[in-house]
């Protein structure tokens, strides 16, 4: 026989069983559909991380009072815990030289932080936080890039850089270049205004401006200290350095008495990423779960049609049709309930895939947007077809070695 005869005939098989076809075919649907939007959805999340990374510095590494389990964790130890020094850790410029003896360090700078400062701008007032930092190397370690003015500079004083939603959205009128801002009832000149999506919400200034308004700062006390490694590659050597010169600085013989924290961009970035993977290979376990029942689903059906059609197999054989054709009949229509199924699956899973921006998930909204490429597609209809042929080979092998008298005589 001819393939267009053996797909005729699988197709008359499939429309004269329709209820049975079809329930069969929902099932490989839900399991297409359900595997092809997982993997759409890990792709995105790909792709957003990968945009995320692409504006992160690998080679910050941060220094924080206090310790926890959870900061080593990152780094690929022990597993989460609560805190285990004192709350009232500091770190000084003391720490800094310390920390200033390690090798391969481009950068070094403490900053303070203070939240919820009175942010007064033409008549209006927010509560606002506002970050002190060194100006001399504040440019150095970041990768933000400016709408408008420039960064900070060594001899600035009484001056801020504001993000973009201060400057646009905060205030009923728009900040500009120059324009003066009121914290805690001091004068500040905007220099610079941040590019959309850099720290929307920053106000940044000199620390020792900072240290004016911020209640509790002290000069010389820091609530982070941040350290550019030269190289991405040298950055897992010089948390160990720091941590190690940071332990003699402050007397620390053990873990347990540690009072500060080092993380790293590049282990929190690996760390995020490993957790993904995991997510995605359980959500893909979960959803093949329903790929073997559509398989055990397309089993049952071929026996079932195998029985039915005992007859006709018997009449095939009778005017001359061989094992092989009677074989390739039956595997023509498990991989056309395959596909199907598989078409219709990818139908499925372009509409959830639709729906997805609309639920406000953040891992969605890259810059390629959630879709389903066209490997997936190809992908999903072929692991379809797959299931379908191996489901229904048992099936067609029964049929194809029934004796023409036997199946003749079948009741």
């Amino acid at each position: 026989m001819r393939k267009s005869t053996y797909f005729k005939l699988a197709m008359n098989i499939l429309i004269h069983s329709k209820i049975r076809s079809w329930l069969t075919i929902i099932g490989i649907v839900i399991g297409v559909g359900s595997v092809v939007t997982i993997m759409a959805l890990s792709d995105s999340m790909e792709a957003d991380m990968e945009e995320r990374l692409a504006d992160l510095d690998l080679t910050l590494i941060t220094v924080t009072p206090g310790y926890t389990q959870a900061m080593s964790g990152f780094r690929g130890g022990g597993g989460f815990g609560s805190e285990t020094s004192s709350s009232d850790a500091e770190l000084t410029d003391k720490d800094i030289m310390a920390i200033k003896l390690v090798d391969n360090i481009d950068y070094i700078y403490g900053q303070i932080s203070g939240r919820n400062l009175d942010v007064y701008f033409m008549g209006e007032t927010a509560g606002l936080s506002v970050t002190g930092v060194d100006p001399q190397v504040w440019q150095y370690t970041v990768t933000y890039e400016l709408e408008s003015g420039r960064f900070l500079e060594a001899t600035d004083n009484n001056v801020v850089v504001i993000g973009y939603r201060i400057a646009h959205e905060m205030y009923d009128q728009e900040i500009g270049l120059n324009r003066i801002l009121a914290i805690e009832g001091k004068s500040y000149r905007v220099v610079g205004i941040l590019a959309e999506g850099e720290s929307d919400s920053a106000i940044i200034m000199p620390i020792d401006s900072a240290v004016n308004i911020i209640d509790d700062a002290e000069p010389d006390v820091f609530d982070s200290i941040v350290v550019k490694a030269d190289d991405v590659d040298n950055v897992e050597t010089v948390v160990d350095d720091i941590e190690e010169k940071l332990m003699i600085s402050r007397h620390v013989m053990n873990d347990d008495d540690r009072d500060f924290s080092v993380s790293d961009s590049l282990s929190m970035a690996e760390s995020f990423s490993e957790m993904m993977a995991s997510f995605t290979i359980f959500l893909g376990a979960i959803a093949g779960v329903s790929l073997v029942v559509g398989s055990v689903g397309i089993a049952n059906t071929m026996f079932t049609s195998v029985l039915e059609k005992t007859k006709e197999i018997g009449t095939m054989k009778a005017i001359g049709a061989k094992n092989s054709d009677i074989l390739m009949i039956f595997l023509f229509n498990s991989a056309l309930v395959g596909f199907v199924g598989g078409v219709l699956g990818i139908v499925l899973s372009l509409m959830l895939t639709s729906l997805f921006p609309y639920l406000g998930l953040p891992m969605t909204r890259s810059s390629s947007g959630l879709a389903v490429a066209p490997d997936l597609m190809l992908l999903g209809i072929g692991i379809a077809m797959f299931i379908g042929v191996i489901s229904g080979l048992i099936p067609a092998y029964n049929a194809s070695k029934m004796k023409p008298v036997d199946a003749l005589r079948y009741e």
